[in-house]
Formats: structure tokens, sequence, C-alpha cells
């Protein structure tokens, strides 16, 4: 193959006709890609088929009478590149459309519309609703042509990020909740003219069931619908027939066949008559299917009347003899009915397939939800985290569900989009280019030990295996609560009594709190005797918290967990302290709880200090990382390494977060702290599994980068990571790198090992050509990199780097290697300041998530974390070069040093580095309350109240914390927006 063959192959362009097409496209020059079009021939190299998606380009862009102004467009616009050439390459069907309607691509910039708006107005403004509606062939026409326009400007944006993959990705859901509501927009449209060709003054409402009535559609799916008509006559019924037409020959199938007595029924009936249908004959399937109606078209009246009459019917269903036995036995007949050469491969109707989970949730809802609303939800996804919020089910296998779900729905979506064919079944096992087409095409990439298929085999089938165990947990054998209660004559106050004194406490739930103290105090043992004795002091103490009901939910799971502990309540009793503090820690934090019962031993810390020493929660954590790094290493074994290495950064964690809620750390401490456990664990793990591993070819440093290079990791934080090896004993490079891969594999697999602790994420994006790039490079290919491909990006991204492990000398020689490109001696030119801001712009545009409140985001809020650190990497990448104290990793010395070379002002410096502790602590605080890492400060309530608690505010009204958060994050905005942006 020649050199110009094997630079093609290499982005996937492996027919004959390839590089005669990219020349002349311009696109492609000797053996590189042609000046201007490096990204173009990247993006196209990432695209789920680069072969369809070259000769695609080379249609549309002969088609387009444009074709300069798209070319040019091409080069220039990140999100048109994404969007078309991804589009290109996984989608005949739609290419087709574009083909013939090249003007539309301009709907695909950047500057253009985001899917979704105004797509309602522009379906019924096709059809001349407002105005004069068409009818006819003219109104299919033009509804077929405006609904396939939304579709093609949804379906780019929804795999614009497989293309460039700095690009938004679209959760699935929101994308099956845009079809649906696209699918809702054409139902209004074809009621329209169906209503016009009739000449008709009834009233028709369109009830949308299945998919679309759940909001959950695919691209490619009958929509189900259900016809209420006042009055039902044959007017009304020729109304209905021409919109089902209508529909169908513009859009999409629509079925009716889940009406009262499928097709043998009458297409329309009256409210009277569907809900005495449903009262006297249905059956229970019908009212598993009436779950997620929702009326989406004609008379808005008619429809809300047709939800508000058949709701109750299908909450009191559940009540109906055999109805659980009836509804498994349905799944089941579903199951019999797959043909046995697709059983395997069925994504929707199979065994661990997306019926399955729609299954197990909608029975659940339909039992649970007769007494709580909370779970009348039609989405699948919105009940499942209802039902886990709830507790029906358990939060793991929510998690477990919602994602395998939203994986199998994925790759529905991609498969129904290459032809926009109705389709639910895998590419055949022995299909290497369906499913690697299929895999490239859902986002996935080789895990360097496997390729595209590899790693798409095995997501496939350790999904269809977890769908399955939790179906079958959850579908057949549903887990039933059973409370114990005490004579009503062993407590000492009566049950109304006790609810009322515990109300008067704060509890929101005294009814709650008694089924606890209950639990606490029953028998006759010692323990219970203690806790009878305990207790009137921990309920006043939980009082004072921001929580008490889950603070008492919390001591009693730790109580209980710790029942064999026999010095747990021996402690509490004597050591007066301890449960002060311990309630104040329960009261607050969802973390302090859960590592609790894994750590009791730091129960001792809350003691009172003794007389001449230090208090034990503030220990040194150079002490710790010494400990942990000495107790690791008397390990033979990696994986005894790891799960030594985490046991105690589980200890080390809840010490920091006990000392923090009790105010004994202050914000730098807390975040050097929290870094050196990571550094500790890291160093750790990486010494068993060298030792374990034997000489190898090759050196292995780790730099740490983000915050772990700047030591201000919080608690929710990943560890960002470059590996970095150099060859020994006259290995080639390419030895050591593999050897060295390996390595940081199994430190990475190690460390992420399933644990109900907080995540220990090793993340290695940062690295040349991010997840597409190789994990481990030597010295030398950072170097030849760096100097020849680096971004202004990548630059700034290593003013942060700093050897945390591994060879000592290798990771030394890796700084001075990058300090010319961090801290170059010139600064940056006026271009790489415009770019960098420009960057941030959009970070700051398209990463914040959606309803999140830009006042009060921590990271990408106004004057929150991402706001100060840009601004110190802009003035370190401007004056590091000729101002040597400048070269720090720390975001708070930076400030200070910039003051120091007279480069800020010293009151800007105070407001920024305000605003940045003022996040920071709120960012702490969030993950400390919940549970679980957050971004957004909680708006009202008492997460709100335990976040403002954590701080340190005193009890009342958290706006207090409000407001001084936002003093503090918008004083530090108007330095940014003068320091970074100039403005």
């Amino acid at each position: 193959m020649t050199r110009t063959g094997t630079s093609l192959a290499r982005l996937g362009l492996t027919e004959p006709w390839a590089e005669a097409t990219v020349t002349a496209l311009g696109w492609w020059a000797g053996d590189k890609p042609a000046p201007g079009a490096e990204a173009i021939m990247s993006a196209l190299g990432r695209s789920p088929d680069p072969d369809l998606a070259l000769r695609s380009a080379e249609r549309l862009l002969n088609a387009t009478p444009d074709r300069q102004d798209l070319d040019a467009a091409l080069r220039a616009d990140q999100v048109l590149r994404g969007r078309l050439l991804t589009l290109l390459g996984s989608s005949t069907a739609l290419v087709d459309h574009l083909v013939a309607h090249p003007d539309r691509w301009h709907r695909l910039t950047g500057s253009a519309p985001q899917p979704g708006e105004g797509a309602r107005e522009a379906l019924l403004r096709a059809v001349g609703v407002g105005a004069d509606v068409l009818t006819g062939a003219e109104a299919v026409t033009a509804l077929r042509a405006a609904y396939r326009d939304e579709v093609l400007v949804l379906a780019a944006a929804d795999i614009a990020a497989v293309g460039e993959p700095d690009l938004p990705v679209l959760d699935v859901a929101d994308v099956a909740a845009q079809l649906a509501d696209l699918a809702a927009a054409a139902l209004q449209a074809a009621h329209a003219v169906a209503m016009a060709e009739n000449d008709a003054d009834g009233r028709l409402a369109v009830i949308a069931m299945g998919k679309c009535g759940g909001r959950e559609l695919n691209y490619v799916s009958d929509v189900d619908v259900v016809f209420v008509a006042e009055p039902a006559d044959q007017q009304m019924t020729r109304v209905a027939s021409r919109l089902m037409r209508v529909a169908g020959d513009a859009c999409f199938q629509v079925d009716a066949n889940l009406r009262p007595e499928g097709r043998q029924g009458a297409l329309v009936r009256t409210l009277d008559g569907h809900v005495s249908y449903y009262k006297r004959w249905a059956k229970t399937w019908e009212f598993q299917a009436l779950l997620k109606a929702r009326p989406v078209a004609g008379d808005p009246e008619l429809g809300a009347a047709y939800a508000d009459a058949v709701a109750p019917l299908v909450w009191n269903a559940a009540g109906r003899d055999d109805f659980v036995a009836d509804v498994q036995a349905m799944r089941r007949r579903v199951e019999e009915h797959i043909r046995p050469d697709h059983a395997e491969r069925e994504i929707k109707l199979g065994v661990g397939g997306l019926r399955d989970v729609e299954f197990a949730v909608q029975l659940l809802q339909l039992v649970h939800g007769r007494n709580d609303e909370a779970l009348r939800l039609p989405s699948t996804l919105d009940a499942l985290t209802a039902l886990a919020d709830g507790g029906y089910v358990g939060r793991e296998d929510g998690v477990d569900l919602a994602t395998s779900y939203r994986f199998l729905r994925l790759l529905e979506h991609r498969l129904q989009l290459q032809r926009m064919l109705r389709t639910h079944l895998m590419p055949a096992e022995d299909d290497v280019d369906g499913r690697r087409w299929l895999g490239r095409a859902a986002g996935l990439r080789p895990d360097g030990r496997r390729d595209v298929v590899g790693v798409l085999n095995a997501e496939w089938s350790r999904t269809v295996l977890r769908v399955r165990r939790l179906h079958e947990k959850l579908f057949y054998r549903p887990l039933l609560t059973a409370v114990s209660r005490l004579p009503v004559d062993t407590v000492r106050l009566s049950e109304k009594a006790a609810a009322a004194r515990l109300g008067a406490l704060g509890w929101a739930s005294p009814e709650g709190a008694l089924g606890h103290l209950r639990a606490l105090t029953s028998g006759v043992s010692r323990a219970a005797s203690i806790q009878q004795t305990l207790l009137p002091v921990l309920l006043d103490e939980l009082a004072q918290s921001p929580d008490p009901d889950r603070g008492l939910l919390a001591y009693r799971r730790v109580s209980e967990a710790l029942a064999e502990t026999p010095w747990y309540l021996r402690l509490l009793r004597d050591e007066g302290l301890v449960a002060g503090r311990l309630m104040r820690l329960l009261g607050t934090s969802a973390l302090v709880p859960d590592l609790l019962v894994r750590a009791p031993e730091v129960l001792r810390l809350l003691a009172a200090p003794v007389a001449g020493q230090a208090d034990e929660l503030r220990r040194e954590p150079e002490d710790f990382a010494t400990a942990l790094r000495t107790t690791v290493a008397r390990q033979h074994d990696p994986d005894g390494a790891a799960a030594t290495a985490r046991s105690l950064r589980r200890h080390e964690l809840l010490r920091v977060a006990s000392a923090d809620l009790l105010g004994l750390l202050e914000v730098d401490e807390v975040c050097a702290a929290l870094s050196s456990v990571w550094v500790a664990v890291l160093q750790a793990t990486l010494d068993a599994v060298l030792r374990a591993a034997g000489p190898g070819p090759a050196r292995l440093a780790v730099i740490g980068m983000g915050r772990l290079g700047g030591a201000e990791l919080g608690y929710g934080s990943d560890a960002d990571v470059l590996f970095v090896c150099e060859p020994v004993g006259g290995a080639s490079d390419h030895e050591a790198a593999k050897w060295a891969t390996g390595i940081a594999e199994t430190v990475r697999r190690k460390l992420s090992a399933p644990t109900p602790d907080p995540a220990l994420v090793v993340d290695a994006d940062l690295r040349p050509e991010g997840r597409s790039g190789p994990l481990v490079r030597t010295l030398e290919s950072y170097r030849a990199y760096y100097a020849r491909w680096s971004e202004p990006w990548e630059a700034q991204a290593l003013l942060r780097a700093t050897a945390v492990a591994g060879h000592e000398d290798l990771g030394r020689r890796f700084l001075h290697m990058i300090d010319p490109i961090r801290y170059p001696a010139a600064g940056i030119d006026a271009a790489t300041v415009t770019e960098i801001r420009r960057i941030k712009a959009r970070v700051d545009e398209e990463r914040l998530p959606r309803g999140a409140d830009r006042s009060t985001h921590t990271k990408l809020g106004h004057g929150g974390l991402a706001d100060v650190e840009w601004t110190v990497q802009l003035l370190q990448m401007q004056h590091a070069g000729d101002v040597p104290e400048l070269r720090t990793t720390s975001t708070l010395e930076g400030l200070q040093e910039a003051v120091e070379a007279g480069i800020l002002q010293r009151e800007d410096a105070d407001e920024l580095a305000a605003g940045w502790r003022m996040a920071t602590r709120a960012r702490n605080a969030v993950m400390l309350v919940k549970g679980k890492p957050g971004d957004q400060v909680p708006r009202t309530g008492r997460e709100l109240a335990a976040v403002a608690s954590a701080l340190g505010y005193p009890p009342g009204d958290p706006g207090v914390f409000l407001d001084d958060y936002r003093r503090a994050t918008r004083r530090a905005r108007a330095v940014v927006e003068r320091v970074f942006y100039g403005w």
C-alpha cells in the first residue's frame, strides 16, 4: 500500500476511490490533509463509516449550489463538521433527503437554531395552520418535508459528538422526548388537515399511547393512539381515519389498535363510551397500556377530560384479581413469540432487552402507585428514578437499570437511523462490519485490549445479563417491607404524644421517627437500655441539625451496623463530645454515615483531645500518606494492596469530612488533605502492581493534572493524570509503551473496582489525542507531540502538571520538558489569548447542565471555580516565562505571586481568592450533604439548609449563605471580566 493509502486507511478510508475523491474535494494534498482541511479529515475519520461519509459528502457538495460556502463552513464550523460528517456516515436515508434539499445544510451550523426550537410551529406552518390549511397531496408533501427536516436536525445533533468529541452529547432520553414532541406536532398538523378536508364541526382528541405518550419515542416507530370524539359519529370517524392516513403517508405509521376492543372496536368513541368500557370490560394489559396515555392533538379540553377520567381506573387496576400474575404472564408470552433466530439479537423484546426494563418498572408503578402519586409518571426513566427515590427499587439497581436502558435505547436509535427503518435487531455476530458501524455510531472506542467490535460485544453481553438479573429480581420477587413494633405499654409516651413531641422538635415525619426509635430501643438487652438513656440527649442534639429525620435514620443505620462492636455505645455514653459531634455529622451529611458503618474506628477521633495534645481530627496528611504506603507495602498481591489502600482511604476520607463539617479545617487544608489521600493511594497501588509485575522494559511515572496536580481535590473529584514511560535495557519504544500501558490499566482497574465508597476514578482524558490517543506514551513521544501538535488548551492543561507517583527522575524530566510549552518565554500572542477566551466561553455555554442556575453553579457559574482558575492560568501563560514565581500549580499561590509580581492588583486577587474559596467550600459541602458529587448549590429546602450548616452558618435562614455566595462570586466575576476577558 502506498504511503497515502496507509494514511487514508488509518482514517478508515479503505475504498480505492477514496484518494481521488478527497483530492478532488480539496481535502487532501500529497500524503496528508490539505492545509485548512485537517479538521475535516479528522472528523471524517471518526464518522461511523468514513467511506460512506466521504461518498455522501461528494454527493452533497455536487448537489449544492453554494458549494464553496459549504466547504468553507466545514473548515471553520466545528458544530457543522461534527453534525454533518457524522450524519453522512450514519444515515443513508437522511443523506438522500439532504441531497434532495441541499440548502438544508445551513440548519446544521453552530449558529442555526438548536434541535426542537420551533419544531412544532414549523410543522403546523407547513400545512398552513393559522392561515389557509392545505389539503390532499399538497398537505402530505409539505408535512413530509417539514417532518424530515426536523428529524434531520435532531439526528445530526444527536450524533455530532461522535465526529467532534468536544461537542455536547445529547442524552438518549432527551432525544426520545424531542421525537415524541415532534410526533405530537405532526399529529396536530394531520388533525388540522383532516378537519379541513371534512369541513368537520365536531370535537376530536388524539390520545398518544406507548412510547409517544411517555415521551420516549424512537426515530422510526409506530405511534399508538386512541381517539375520543364528541359526537362519535361518521364524520368524526372519517376525520380520525384521514388523520391516520395523512400522518402515515407523511411521517410515521399511526396505530389505533390499543383502542377498546382493538381492531374490532369502533375507531372513535365518546368519553363516556371509553369510561364505560374500561370500567366493565377492560383487561389487565389495557390498563398497563393506559399508564402512558397523554393528550397530544385535537381538542385540548376533551383530551384533558379523558386523562382525568381514566387515571383513577389505571391506578386502581392493581387491585384486580390476579393482576400481578396477568402482567407476568403477558411478558412471558412476548418472549415466546420471538423468532428463535432473532432471540439473542432482540434489543427490544428479547431476554435482557428493553421490554424487561419496561415491564418491571410498569408493574412496580401500578402496584405501588395506588398510594404513592410520585410514581405516576409516563416516562420509564422518570418512573425508575421515582421508584428508586421512594425506596421501591434499590438505588444501585435503579442506576444500573437506567444505565442499561439508556444503552439499549441508544443502540436501537442508531440502528433505526441508518436507513430510517423500524428495526430492533443487533447485527448478526458474524456481521463484523455491521457491528463495527454500530459501535462507532454509538460512540464506543477501542479500550486498548479490544477493538470497537469487542467493546460493543462485551457491553452488549454485560447489559443483557444485568437487565435480566434485575428484571427477575424486581418483576418476579418484589421486596416486601416489614416494620416491627413495640407494645404500646413499653413506650414512655403514647404514640400520639410522642409524635407531637417529635413534630415540635423539628421532625418532618414523626411517624417515621417513631419507627426508628422503636427499632433502637426494642428488647431488654443492655444495648437497648443504653439507647433509652442516650436517646433523649441525642434527639435534642439532632433537633439542632438541618435534617433531623435523615440524622435519626443514619443513627439507626450506624447503630445496627455496629451492634456487635462492644465499645460503640459505651463511647457515646461516656464521651459527651462524641455524641454531640456525631449527631451534627449525621444530621448534616449523607456521606458521613455511609463511610462510618465501614470505618467505625474513626468515631474514636471525635472524642475531646487529650490535654496538651492536638485534636486527632486535625492530623497531618503527610502522616497518613506515610502510614498508608507502609501498610500497603506489606501486601503480597495487587488486589490485596488495592483493597487495603481503599480501606485506609475510607478512614482518612471520613476523618477529613468530619473535621471539615465540625469547622476544624480551612478549605485549603481540606483540599490538601484530600489530594494527599489520592496521591498516597495512587502511589501505593502503583508500587504494588510494579512489585507483582517484576522487572520490565520501561520506567513509568504518573503526572498529576487538574485539581490533583494543583493539590485542590474535592470529595467527589476524579484523579486527572498522564502516564509517561521510558524504555530501559535496550527495549524499543513500542515494547516500553505496551508494558507500561498494561501497568497503567491494571492500576486503573484495581482502583475503580466496585465499592460503596465514593469512586476512585483515574481519568487520563487530558492526554494527547484524548480518549482516542494511547494511554501511555514515552517521554520522547510526548516531546514530539507537543512540539508539533500542541493546542493552546493543552499547554493550559499542563500548567497543573506535577509528578505524583512512579519513577521520580522520569517525572522530573517530563516536567522539565514541558516547561517551555506551559511557560513560553515570550508569553502568548493576542491570537492565543483570543482562542483561550473563546474556548472558555464555549465551555461555559455548552457544559452548563440544562436547568442549572449560573449564579450558584460552583464550577461553571459566574465567579465560580472555572472563572478564577482560567484567569490565573491565562496570567501564567502570559507572564510565567519571565516571572518564575508564577510557575505554581496552585490557584491561590498563583494569585498571590501575581500580586507580588505586580501583574494583579491586591484587591482583585482578594476578590478572586474569596470567590474560589467560597465555590470550593460550597462544592465540597454539596458532596458532604448529598453523598454524591454535585456542582449546583441547592435552591431551597433542607438540602440548602444542610449545605449552609456544613459551611458553618447558624440555623435559621439559609438565605444568608446564598447572599454571601452570590456576593463573593459576583465580585469575583467582575474581576474575571476585566482581567480575563478584557472587558
